[in-house]
């Protein structure tokens, strides 16, 4: 159980892909001046924050705590970015395409993105209430050997029957000096491959039918986490 529950929590850290620095609270650096293990830090205290003051209403007002998360992540997730990276190959095939077929795809990444912020919030959020009192902590940073803007932000985080979990934050820092999320892997599980390998095949069975896809992609999801908890 512990384990699907770590999936829920790097799940919904991965939506929480493109940190925005207006969203930072105001004793928090700028995020111009944060460093990627200051921005995992932050993110992971703002999101539970939002699930331990869950606990006391959930039962009684379960909306409220879906869309207490949804503005935890409204000001630092590019749902469109997000949407973006998942469909891979099958959004940078646009380049090929005449305006009116770009314009119809840029349409289904914005669905695709609807439906990703409703779909993982819904499916994943209440998951994270019975992760609430897990400690977790930041235990190293790795530069890339490749760029200066490129890390990796290792987190502990202390699960049951005192093991132990790594996350891999893989990091990148933007135009603006801000560092953002670019991937999660948890364990061995590489959940940037997992989704675009998801909606990939998914897209093979629609045969390209990208708004069957989207869809289809929520349905996928609740299924792919109640199996999570089951096991």
């Amino acid at each position: 159980m512990f384990r699907a529950i770590m999936f829920f929590w790097a799940t919904l850290l991965l939506v929480v892909g493109l940190v925005q620095g207006a969203s930072a609270q105001a004793q928090q650096a700028p995020a111009s001046q944060r460093g990627p293990a200051e921005v995992v830090s932050d993110v992971t205290a703002d999101v539970m924050q939002v699930v331990a003051e869950a606990n006391s209403y959930f039962d009684d007002d379960p909306d409220r705590y879906y869309r207490e998360i949804d503005r935890a992540l409204a000001e630092l997730v590019d749902w469109r970015g997000f949407a973006t990276a998942v469909m891979g190959d099958y959004y940078s095939r646009g380049r090929s395409m005449d305006k009116a077929e770009r314009a119809n795809l840029k349409r289904q990444r914005d669905d695709f993105a609807i439906t990703l912020r409703e779909g993982l919030i819904q499916s994943y959020a209440k998951g994270l209430l019975a992760f609430g009192g897990a400690k977790m902590e930041v235990s190293g940073v790795e530069a890339s050997p490749q760029s200066a803007r490129i890390a990796s932000v290792m987190q502990q985080v202390y699960g049951e029957a005192e093991r132990v979990y790594t996350i891999r934050y893989q990091m990148g820092q933007y135009k603006d000096g801000s560092w953002r999320l670019r991937n999660l892997i948890i364990e061995t599980i590489n959940l940037g491959e997992i989704y675009r390998n998801q909606f990939s095949a998914l897209a093979n069975e629609s045969e390209g039918d990208l708004d069957q896809v989207i869809g289809r992609w929520n349905e996928t999801i609740s299924e792919q986490a109640e199996e999570l908890t089951r096991d």
